[in-house]
């Protein structure tokens, strides 16, 4: 589902991760960040108490946006996320995490977000396309 494109783009951009509960929308950027083998996203858990309340009481619904800030190459992924508190994908992002803070914070756990749909937000005539 996700093609290089879009990978090459995850891999070098920021991501902003959306949800809602209770018709109140939520957006947080995150640094901690990786696709996984089987192209799945993963993100640290550092910071995301709101996102976590949501995707617990939206089903795990999230979307995700990137993009490269130059050439205005985006995307829009739509999946569903699940919460992991151990493993190595949780103990990459506890290192990485300890080690950018020189230890005065953590990551918690890791939203593994399986996607569900990629849709093309550059400008042009593909906008809106679902690839």
């Amino acid at each position: 589902m996700l093609n290089e494109n879009v990978k090459k783009v995850l891999e070098s951009s920021m991501w902003d991760l959306a949800t809602c509960s209770n018709d109140e929308p939520n957006v947080v950027p995150v640094a901690f960040k990786c696709v996984t083998a089987d192209g799945k996203l993963a993100v640290g858990d550092v910071f995301l108490d709101t996102t976590l309340k949501n995707i617990n009481a939206n089903g795990g619904k999230i979307a995700i946006s990137v993009y490269n800030a130059e050439t205005l190459e985006g995307y829009q992924i739509k999946g569903k996320a699940e919460y992991l508190t151990n493993g190595d994908i949780v103990d990459t992002f506890k290192a990485m995490v300890e080690k950018m803070f020189n230890g005065a914070a953590t990551a918690k756990g890791a939203l593994v977000i399986t996607p569900e749909k990629v849709i093309v937000t550059t400008p042009g005539a593909d906008n809106k396309k679902e690839i």
